[in-house]
């Protein structure tokens, strides 16, 4: 994972940069190299449904509540930055 350049340490925090593939049958990790965490999210991109999945299924990922994860950029984009609390860094188990 040592190529990976879409999270950054930050103040009690990290951000995370990923871009989301909604309408999938499962919400999934695509792929944990390169700029972005790539993401197949189990919700369709209406109404907020795939952010808040997305928001949800990286919480579950980083192991912390979906509150300590906020959506900083990116709320009608495929490409999105969260800000994930209580965290210095991913887990090591991140794959795709």
């Amino acid at each position: 994972m040592d190529d990976a350049t879409w999270w950054s340490p930050g103040d009690g925090a990290i951000t995370v940069v990923i871009r989301v593939t909604p309408g999938a049958r499962r919400s999934e990790v695509i792929d944990a190299s390169g700029d972005r965490l790539r993401i197949r999210i189990a919700a369709p991109a209406h109404e907020g449904r795939a952010n808040a999945e997305a928001q949800r299924f990286v919480a579950a990922l980083f192991g912390v509540r979906r509150a300590a994860v906020s959506l900083v950029r990116g709320e009608r984009s495929r490409d999105k930055t969260l800000r994930i609390a209580g965290v210095e860094a991913p887990p090591t188990d991140i794959g795709g």
